[in-house]
C-alpha cells in the first residue's frame, strides 16, 4: 500500500478544476461573450421597452440590432484588456508606470471602441441620403460614450487583478498545503524510522544474553530475527498496511520472543474476519506487545499470556492488548503518571500524525488483572497490500 496522502478538499479541487477550464482559450471566449451578450440582451429590453411608453416605439427587433453592436464589440475588448492586464499587472513594484500604460491603453480604447461602434451603426441603420457620415458626429460619440468607456476599462481591469489576486493566494495556500503534506510525511517516516533500531538493539541484547547460556536459543532468535527484519523491509516505504499483514509481522516477532521466554508465554488471537483488511500503521502492535512483554511478563516466574483482539464497528477498527501482569501499576510513577518508554510513545506521536483526533489509544487495568491497551482508529479504506 501507498503512504497516506491528504486528499484536496472540494473547494480545492473545484479551485483547480475552474482554473484548467479558464486556461482554456474556448472556455474563456465562451465565458466572456456569454456575459456581454447577456448584457446586450439588458441593453434591449431597456430600449424597447423605454421606446414603447414613448409616441415613437421600436420592435424588439430593431432594438436588437443597434443595442448588441456596443456589447460585443466590449467583448473582444475584455480579452485584449485581460491580456494586458495579465501583461502589465498592477503589483506594487511597477504600478505608477503599469497604471499610465493601461491609461494609455484605455484612452486608446475610448477612440477605438467608440468610433468603430458609431461607424458600424452609421452605415448598418442611419446612413442616408438625408443623413450622410461626418467625421464631427464620430468624435462627438466617442466624447459622449468616453466617460462609460474608461469606467468599463477600469472594471475589467479591476475584476481582472482581484482574479489575478485570489489565483495567487490560491495557488500559495495549495503550496502550503503540499509543504504541509511533505513535513507529516516526513515526521512519519522519521518516527517510524525509530522503532527499527529500539526494537533490533532489545533484540540483540536478548540474544547476548542467550548466546553463552543457551546457544541453541540464541541461533533461533538469531533466525527469527532474519524473518523479521525481512518482513519489515518488503513493506519500509508504506505507513500503513492490512491488519493481516500486521499480524504477520506481530507473529513473526512473537515467534522471536517465544524463544526466549519458552514455556513461560502463551498468545491468544481473536481477529473478527472481516477486520483483516483494514489498514493500520505499519508496526503499530509489535511495540504494545513488546511493552506487555517488558513489564507484565519478564519480571515475573509465572507463565504470562498476552490476548491480542480486534474488530470493526460504527467505523471504527478496535484493537486491544491485555496481559496478565501487574497492571497499570507497572508503567506509573509515583506521582501516578505513565512511565511510557519509546515504543508507546513512538506509538502515540504516529497515531496522531495519521488520524489526529480521530482515533483514540487507552492503557487501563483489564478487569481480569494486567494491563489493557486499547487502540481505536477510523476505518477509512480497504487495504490495497
Amino acid at each position: 500500500m501507498d503512504s497516506m496522502t491528504p486528499e484536496p478538499s472540494a473547494p480545492r479541487a473545484g479551485w483547480a478544476e475552474g482554473e484548467r477550464l479558464w486556461r482554456r482559450g474556448w472556455v474563456r471566449w465562451l465565458i466572456i461573450f456569454g456575459v456581454w451578450t447577456g448584457m446586450a440582451f439588458l441593453f434591449t429590453n431597456q430600449l424597447y421597452y423605454t421606446r414603447l411608453l414613448s409616441e415613437r416605439p421600436i420592435t424588439w427587433g430593431d432594438a436588437a440590432s443597434s443595442q448588441f453592436i456596443y456589447p460585443y464589440l466590449w467583448a473582444f475588448g475584455t480579452i485584449l484588456i485581460f491580456w494586458l492586464a495579465e501583461r502589465y499587472p498592477l503589483d506594487r513594484q511597477k504600478m505608477p508606470r503599469n497604471l499610465l500604460l493601461h491609461l494609455l491603453w484605455a484612452t486608446l480604447f475610448v477612440i477605438a471602441l467608440n468610433g468603430l461602434f458609431h461607424i458600424i451603426l452609421h452605415f448598418l441603420f442611419l446612413d442616408s441620403p438625408k443623413r450622410p457620415y461626418m467625421v464631427r458626429d464620430t468624435v462627438q460619440t466617442i466624447i459622449y460614450n468616453s466617460t462609460e468607456a474608461y469606467g468599463i476599462y477600469a472594471l475589467l481591469l479591476l475584476l481582472h487583478q482581484g482574479f489575478r489576486y485570489y489565483r495567487r493566494f490560491r495557488e500559495g495556500e495549495l503550496r502550503a498545503s503540499q509543504l504541509e503534506a511533505q513535513l507529516s510525511q516526513a515526521q512519519l517516516q522519521a518516527l517510524k524510522m525509530q522503532l527499527h533500531p529500539h526494537f533490533l538493539f532489545n533484540t540483540l541484547h536478548s540474544i547476548s544474553a542467550l548466546v553463552h547460556k543457551d546457544p541453541e536459543c540464541a541461533d533461533q532468535m538469531i533466525a527469527r530475527l532474519g524473518d523479521f527484519l525481512r518482513l519489515t523491509l518488503e513493506n519500509s516505504g508504506a505507513h500503513e498496511v492490512s491488519l493481516q499483514k500486521e499480524l504477520e509481522f506481530l507473529g513473526c516477532y512473537l515467534e522471536i520472543e517465544r524463544v526466549r521466554f519458552q514455556d513461560r508465554l502463551t498468545t491468544h488471537m481473536e481477529i473478527e474476519s472481516q477486520a483483516l483488511d483494514t489498514p493500520v500503521p505499519n508496526l503499530i502492535l509489535q511495540p504494545i506487545v513488546e511493552n506487555a512483554l517488558r513489564h507484565g511478563i519478564a519480571p515475573r516466574s509465572s507463565p504470562g499470556r498476552i490476548k491480542i483482539s480486534a474488530k470493526r464497528k460504527n467505523g471504527l477498527l478496535r484493537i486491544e492488548v491485555q496481559d496478565n501482569g501487574p497492571g497499570i501499576t507497572a508503567i506509573s510513577k509515583s506521582n501516578g503518571r505513565f512511565r511510557e518508554g519509546l515504543g508507546l510513545t513512538n506509538t502515540r506521536a504516529r497515531l496522531r500524525q495519521l488520524y489526529g483526533a480521530a482515533h483514540s489509544f487507552d492503557l487501563s487495568d483489564a478487569p481480569g488483572g494486567g494491563l489493557l491497551v486499547t487502540l481505536e482508529i477510523p476505518v477509512t479504506r480497504a487495504s490495497t497490500s
